[in-house]
């Protein structure tokens, strides 16, 4: 198996450093997260496996959004 190219910024590949407004963002949404597993975990006594499923699935769909919102964001710069 051969490579044609390298992988950079040039072909696309993810290069661009992150905004602090951005870390700051995936640390709070990281902690709002954790938070909601603990609050079902040890307030409402859903189970612990209950409690990780459901910060999982959270997070799946806030990944969604993110990536629906950056598709609409890249169609419209078009």
């Amino acid at each position: 198996m051969t490579v044609e190219h390298e992988p950079g910024p040039e072909n696309g590949a993810a290069g661009a450093p992150v905004s602090r407004a951005t870390a700051i963002g995936y640390a709070l949404v990281a902690v709002v997260l954790f938070g909601w597993f603990l609050y079902g975990w040890l307030v409402l006594r859903q189970g612990f496996v209950d409690s990780v499923g459901e910060s999982a699935g959270t997070a799946f769909g806030l990944l969604l959004l993110v990536s629906i919102v950056a598709t609409l964001r890249q169609l419209r710069d078009d």
